[in-house]
């Protein structure tokens, strides 16, 4: 019998979403001259509330997303889902950018636009309503809507934990 050789195969991964939101080139004015390097912001999820957001710079773009990706694994949320959409409302400032998160009835669908509907399909959100205000960058809006997701995480647990004390 013939011996199966297992090494070529690559692990399945956690995440059933991984997504490049953007990548932009930057550089750096050295002595020598300039350090061109590649910025890469990136999503990962798994459609069951784990949401992860992660943001590499190396010189190659391939280095970069995989740093990016790296990191959004090793920087996750775990999203409170109920009937498909988020139990409270969310209203977060991050730089120039406010993001508003509410929760919307069964059949509404995502109504969000750019990086904010990005990061809620990875985290498993069939129904929200949010609403984008001041700042335009897609790196400011994804990372103010992981900043509203990380305080209803945190605002379930305080519920969940309240309503135990009071049994």
């Amino acid at each position: 019998m013939a011996r199966q050789n297992n090494n070529n195969r690559r692990p399945q991964s956690e995440n059933a979403f991984e997504k490049v939101l953007e990548i932009r080139r930057v550089s750096k004015k050295t002595k020598g001259g300039n350090n061109i390097s590649f910025t890469s912001l990136v999503i990962t999820g798994d459609g069951k509330g784990n949401v992860g957001l992660g943001q590499g710079r190396a010189p190659s773009v391939a280095d970069g997303i995989k740093k990016a990706i790296r990191l959004a694994n090793r920087n996750q949320v775990k999203v409170p889902v109920v009937n498909g959409t988020i139990p409270f409302r969310a209203q977060v400032k991050f730089k120039a950018a406010t993001v508003l998160l509410k929760p919307a009835p069964r059949g509404t669908g995502i109504i969000a636009g750019g990086a904010v509907r990005t990061v809620v399909e990875a985290a498993g959100i069939t129904d929200i309503v949010s609403k984008i205000l001041g700042s335009n960058n897609k790196t400011t809006n994804a990372k103010a809507t992981f900043k509203a997701l990380k305080e209803i995480e945190i605002l379930d647990k305080k519920y969940k934990l309240l309503n135990k004390k009071s049994k």
